[in-house]
Formats: C-alpha cells, sequence, structure tokens
C-alpha cells in the first residue's frame, strides 16, 4: 500500500469569505463548489485543498487545528513579497537553522500557513 496525496479539509463557518481568500489572496482556483452540501475543492499547482462546513455531528466555534499547514514553494521571497501587506503575519520572512527559509501567515479563518524554500549552501 502506498499513500499519494494529502489533502487537508478546512472546517469554516465562512465559506464565501474562505474561497475568496485562498482564491484572491494566495492564487487558488476552485475547481468545485456545492452550496447545498458546504463543501468546497481548492487547487494551486499540485496543492489541493478543500473546504467544509462543520456538520451537526461535531461543535464548532472555530479553528482548533494546533499545527500549521506548510507549503513548500519555488520562490520564498517572490510570495513573501505578493503577501506581506495583505495578510496577517503570524512571522516575516527568515532563514532557520534547519535549512529553511520561511514566513507564517493567518488565513481568514485563523489558521496558520506557512511557506518555505530550501537554502542552498
Amino acid at each position: 500500500m502506498k499513500l499519494e496525496a494529502l489533502t487537508p479539509m478546512i472546517w469554516t463557518n465562512e465559506m464565501k469569505e474562505t474561497i475568496q481568500f485562498y482564491t484572491e489572496v494566495l492564487g487558488f482556483t476552485c475547481t468545485e463548489y456545492s452550496e447545498e452540501w458546504g463543501w468546497a475543492s481548492l487547487s494551486k499547482d499540485a496543492v489541493g485543498i478543500m473546504l467544509t462546513k462543520p456538520n451537526e455531528h461535531t461543535p464548532f466555534d472555530g479553528p482548533k487545528y494546533t499545527g500549521s499547514f506548510y507549503f513548500n514553494t519555488d520562490d520564498v521571497d517572490g510570495l513573501w513579497e505578493q503577501l506581506k501587506d495583505k495578510t496577517k503575519i503570524c512571522y516575516k520572512i527568515e532563514n532557520f537553522d534547519y535549512g529553511m527559509r520561511d514566513f507564517a501567515i493567518y488565513d481568514n479563518n485563523g489558521y496558520m500557513l506557512q511557506f518555505g524554500q530550501e537554502l542552498h549552501s
């Protein structure tokens, strides 16, 4: 058995606003959307994200995810310049001892999104 992909499913009560954030700010494309189901699928390059409204089986009053979503990119500096004035910043771009140059922002729901590029020696 092999795993072929991981597609995060982000819970939100603000579906249209979240679609707008990911498409207009981050450049994703909304490939599928069902208002009836409260669900959407977004993609950009090799990355896929699904959005869903929480269902009645699980209480939801905002993000509870304790980690972050880490995106590898081939131009972290260019992406930083594109996003730094349009988003809420978690931490500014910097080089880290673990060999990555990255930064982090928050989406409109409060989920942390990190973007990084490997440092070359």
